[in-house]
């Protein structure tokens, strides 16, 4: 990936002197030219494309703020009920995530949307114990987790 940023900067530094314009208008003009001719050398450089991963990280940066706004909404919602309707507990997330980075980037994600909180890790370290302020169903919250949180991880990662 970093000799992809490297290469597609220099397209961009060949660009401006081609054009005989040093601005910045013309170097990010020869970036995106450097960023269309690696996506048609992709498959012949046989490597995976790198913007792929800024995109996935933007996404994942998008879906955390949404769950960010969300859960804040939620939280709002119990603390200014007449009635305390909640139902808190503990539930147990295994995750496919390899990496311990990836397993801590997940369970912090999960610690900074309020309502949630990661507790603990198994001994492998491959399932993440949450205790959630009002979760009704178990399996509904261990499967939101994994197709919201997870899935955009294992994007930007792989």
């Amino acid at each position: 990936m970093a000799f992809q940023i490297l290469l597609n900067m220099l397209i961009a530094v060949i660009w401006m002197l081609l054009k005989n314009n040093f601005s910045p208008v013309e170097f990010m003009l020869g970036y995106i030219v450097g960023l269309v001719l690696l996506f048609f050398l992709r498959r012949f450089l046989k490597f995976d494309f790198y913007f792929r991963r800024i995109y996935a990280l933007f996404k994942l940066i998008i879906l955390f703020s949404y769950k960010l706004i969300m859960s804040n909404y939620d939280v709002i919602k119990i603390i200014l009920s007449p009635k305390l309707n909640i139902e808190p507990g503990i539930i147990a997330v295994p995750t496919k995530l390899k990496t311990d980075w990836e397993v801590t980037l997940l369970a912090n994600l999960i610690s900074l949307t309020p309502g949630t909180l990661s507790m603990y890790f198994s001994e492998d370290g491959r399932t993440i114990f949450i205790h959630s302020i009002h979760v009704p169903d178990k399996e509904a919250a261990i499967k939101e987790i994994h197709d919201s949180f997870e899935k955009a991880i294992l994007e930007v990662t792989n």
